[in-house]
Parts: C-alpha cells; sequence; structure tokens
C-alpha cells in the first residue's frame, strides 16, 4: 500500500511540475484565497493550484471550504520558488 501511494504521489508531482516532495502539518493561521496561499501557526506558507486534492473531513473539498484553525495535512512540493500542495487533509 505505502509502494502505491509513493507511486500515486511521483505522478502527481510529476504533472504538476513539481520537485522535492515534502510533508508539512500544522493549523490554518491565515488563508488568503486571492493569491490561493495558506499559512500555518508556524509561519509556514503553502501554495494552491488547480491540481491541488482537497479533502475536508474525508470529503472532497476546495480551498473556499478551508478555515482558519483547522488542522492540515499536506503533500507539497516546490514550483517556482513557493512550496505547493499536491493534497491537503483538513479536519476540524
Amino acid at each position: 500500500m505505502k509502494k502505491l501511494v509513493a507511486l500515486v504521489l511521483v505522478g502527481i508531482l510529476g504533472v504538476a511540475g513539481l520537485a522535492a516532495a515534502g510533508e508539512m502539518e500544522g493549523k490554518i493561521r491565515s488563508i488568503d484565497t486571492a493569491s490561493k496561499e495558506l499559512v500555518l501557526e508556524d509561519g509556514k506558507r503553502l501554495a494552491v493550484d488547480d491540481a491541488t486534492n482537497i479533502s475536508v473531513e474525508g470529503k472532497p473539498g476546495r480551498l473556499e471550504d478551508l478555515k482558519e484553525g483547522a488542522k492540515v495535512k499536506a503533500i507539497y512540493g516546490e514550483k517556482d520558488g513557493r512550496n505547493v500542495a499536491a493534497s491537503l487533509e483538513v479536519s476540524e
């Protein structure tokens, strides 16, 4: 199962043009829907694009569904100097 997840992640990041996959988690401090960016409580920034797979409480979601203070777990890669999420798992 872990191999399958890794293969899917490599495929997603490859298609999205992202490099150097990583994981990040924390609580959302702020959301900027105009720039499609989240700031976590520790100050880390995470961009969202059209390829980002967002899951809110186990259901498909959108950036507009996210709320400040929610817990987020992200798989991301670097693109154009920004950390861009390939996937976001959000829970209240």
